[in-house]
């Protein structure tokens, strides 16, 4: 059955009571920021492409005040997904990455703010699932970004600028070489709509995506490889290596004609790397021209189409992704699923008729529990496109 996640008011409500609690006074400032999907386009923002996620209704929350010391920064989160210590002070005049992890991406983004932060108290909480490959660390990037302007009384006018910092910050504090994506699409999500990126220019384009008689459903394997995060870098720099073979200085400037260059004289895994860059930028331009124009049985064969490359040629599925993708695809109502996020497990998302989500989901439970021996079970989430960062008002009825 679809997984129910702990709501957005009861997340709001629960940071709130932590915060009290821990300090002893209300908080005065919440932000919060969503949590994101890539319907198609992957491993192609870090190679100037194209990429067209959706922001998620799930989101991370901070809650805080000015605590009025010179510098000393007091940071607790409730998530229960966070197997560190989970309350932390460190000072907003020496910022240095270290443990706990989950913090260094608030250190990073306030590193690279501009200026400096005053002292403060916050209290984290997110209904995002953390290493779900639902890009929970962009969304804490974003809702802090958006929680220190507020904080400091600074303007950030342009999405773009909100975006990089949050990116230089993943970069910097958690050593992860990432594209643009995940960060802009927190940034600029809105209600239907998904995210046209383009990543060499950093120009953003909303494509209507109206779910009515639609469902978003993304499966997570419960499988995460260990190679994640050591392949992602390695997977960086095939593809340079094979975009200077084929003498280029871009992958927007490739076509199928330059993989000749390719062939026979250069190992043939970076043929099939520039492969699939080459060919999911297409796709990823064909799958916005087919939601601006509702032909969603387009857009399922494209991201059918994405699975087979990330697969084959880019080699970032995994035994169990593929078997999850395989019985989603004969499940009834499906009109095209994909893996998503960097690989070697997690999620897939997948396009289908609203009408057939409950039958879907049981088959494809029953399937992919059977063919992995019992070891994992699925679980299912309901997703529609949905707002980008925001401040919460605390007047609401959560006090």
């Amino acid at each position: 059955m679809v997984s129910k996640v702990i709501s957005f008011d009861e997340v709001v409500k629960t940071s709130i009571e932590t915060f009290r609690n821990t300090f002893g006074s209300e908080p005065d400032i919440a932000a919060c920021a969503p949590g994101r999907v890539n319907l198609i386009g992957e491993h192609v923002d870090y190679n100037d492409g194209f990429v067209l996620p959706m922001a998620l209704p799930m989101v991370t929350v901070i809650v805080g005040k000015k605590n009025y010391t010179a510098s000393t920064c007091d940071v607790l989160t409730c998530f229960e997904g966070i197997r560190e210590e989970k309350r932390a002070q460190f000072e907003s005049t020496s910022i240095a990455k270290g443990a706990p992890k989950w913090l260094n991406y608030v250190k990073g983004v306030m590193f690279h703010f501009g200026q400096t932060v005053p002292g403060f108290n916050a209290v984290i909480h997110s209904n995002v699932p953390v290493g779900g490959g639902l890009s929970s660390s962009a969304a804490l990037e974003v809702a802090t970004i958006t929680f220190l302007q507020q904080l400091t009384a600074r303007k950030i006018e342009k999405d773009s600028d909100k975006a990089l910092i949050c990116q230089k910050a993943e970069h910097t504090f958690a050593n992860m070489p990432c594209g643009i994506m995940d960060q802009l699409i927190s940034v600029c999500g809105q209600k239907n709509r998904a995210l046209l990126i383009d990543c060499r220019y950093l120009i953003t384009e909303l494509i209507p995506f109206e779910t009515a008689g639609l469902a978003v459903l993304i499966c997570n394997s419960n499988v995460k490889h260990e190679l994640s995060s050591s392949e992602y870098p390695v997977r960086r720099k095939q593809c340079q290596q094979a975009l200077e073979l084929m003498g280029l200085k871009s992958y927007r400037d490739a076509t199928e004609k330059n993989l000749d260059a390719l062939k026979g004289a250069a190992d043939e895994v970076l043929l099939r790397r520039a492969r699939h860059v080459i060919t999911e930028i297409k796709r990823t331009i064909a799958a916005a021209e087919a939601l601006r124009a509702n032909d969603f049985e387009r857009m399922g064969k494209l991201m059918n189409e994405s699975h087979k490359s990330l697969r084959d040629d880019f080699n970032v599925s995994c035994h169990e992704l593929d078997i999850l993708v395989e019985a989603t695809m004969g499940a009834p109502g499906v009109l095209g699923t994909r893996m998503t996020g960097g690989g070697f497990g997690v999620c897939t998302v997948t396009l289908l008729s609203k009408s057939a989500v409950e039958d879907a989901v049981k088959e494809i439970d029953t399937i992919y529990s059977r063919k992995v021996g019992g070891k994992y079970r699925a679980r299912f989430y309901l997703a529609e496109p949905s707002e980008g960062p925001r401040l919460i008002n605390l007047d609401h009825c959560w006090r």
